[in-house]
């Protein structure tokens, strides 16, 4: 039954998901820094990647709505992290769906890419998580303990079997990371469109466009500490590719200058719903039980593939293959559009499109 806590409805979840109370990912994801600073690095350094890039340049999304296109990739990485097992699963199933669209030749080397291409999902799987705990090592409560940057990627790993990549692939620790980040490095390529698509995701501004005008320059202040936040956990060979230009000394106040604004932001939850709900609106049902203690139906845990098998969804790197099939045919064998069916079936799961 729905809880009302300050006067609003707090819907509990079905079950604990795929992580729980007792996780790190919890922990970690829980923390201002995740869904905020976190975030927005993991969606900036994916655009390294020349396949994925081709596809977001390629549909433009970003540019033409950019706030509904991150409202709905926020809503899905949170389902990952906190939503029920059943929602989590049925979203990983639709996006198969949705990538199939994202088909193409990428502009600068001639060849095919796919959004559920394994190797693009394990990018975008290892760069999201890490993404979320840098924010969290530098801007947060600082590294986690041995053990539970183990747990972490062991968790993420897990997190794997929502995508199309193989759970075997994912690092499991700072040095297997380090090993990852050395082989993908010669791949990434810091072409023009994907050091447009980096500058424009790190423009946080965009997304809080209907502010009265009065506080339009308090949204320029804060939007400029944001991105120096994002760019200061970049490693100096990533802002060379993107071509991403700070003053040391940002990097340097950085640090100061946010860690001490996210702890406040902890010690209040309803701060951090107020300022999801300014980032991400369909995020915030699936996020607030978590963060307001609300218990769910049944404290269950399951895996990804327990609930697969439960809900009826095939493993992402198995399912729709047919319909992913015909998407190729239509794209490359007719010279046609891809079908845009993957993204209206999106829409009561991830949010709506504009």
């Amino acid at each position: 039954m729905a809880i009302r806590t300050r006067s609003r409805t707090i819907t509990p979840a079905e079950d604990y998901g795929f992580f729980g109370p007792d996780s790190v990912s919890w922990k970690v994801w829980g923390y201002p820094t995740s869904l905020t600073i976190g975030f927005s690095r993991a969606v900036v350094v994916e655009e390294l990647d020349p396949n994925l890039v081709a596809s977001v340049d390629r549909t433009q999304d970003i540019y033409r709505r950019p706030k509904t296109r991150y409202d709905r990739t926020i809503h899905y990485f949170a389902l990952v992290a906190f939503g029920d097992s059943r929602s989590a699963a049925r979203a990983a199933d639709v996006l198969v769906k949705v990538h199939s669209k994202a088909i193409g030749t990428e502009p600068y080397g001639g060849g095919r890419y796919d959004a559920n291409d394994p190797d693009s999902q394990l990018w975008i799987l290892v760069t999201g998580w890490h993404s979320v705990l840098k924010a969290y090592e530098t801007y947060g409560p600082g590294r986690l303990s041995e053990a539970e940057e183990a747990q972490y990627w062991a968790e993420c790993a897990r997190a794997a079997e929502l995508q199309t990549c193989s759970p075997d692939d994912v690092p499991r620790s700072r040095a297997e990371l380090h090993a990852y980040y050395a082989r993908m490095r010669p791949l990434l390529s810091g072409s023009p469109i994907a050091r447009r698509a980096m500058a424009h995701l790190m423009d946080v501004g965009q997304l809080a466009d209907d502010l009265p005008r009065v506080l339009r320059p308090a949204r320029w202040v804060v939007g400029r500490f944001f991105r120096a936040g994002v760019i200061a956990t970049l490693p100096h060979w990533m802002r060379e590719l993107g071509d991403v230009r700070q003053p040391r000394v940002l990097d340097l106040l950085a640090r100061p200058a946010l860690r001490p604004t996210f702890a406040l932001m902890a010690l209040s939850k309803w701060l951090q719903l107020r300022i999801l709900a300014q980032l991400s609106p369909s995020t915030v049902p699936v996020v607030a039980p978590v963060l307001l203690g609300v218990p769910p139906v049944t404290p269950e845990l399951l895996t990804p593939r327990q609930a697969q098998a439960r809900y009826g969804y095939e493993p992402p790197a198995v399912a729709h293959l047919a319909w992913r099939a015909k998407q190729a045919e239509r794209v490359f064998g007719q010279g046609e559009a891809p079908s845009d069916e993957g993204l209206v079936e999106s829409e009561p799961v991830l949010g709506r499109l504009a």
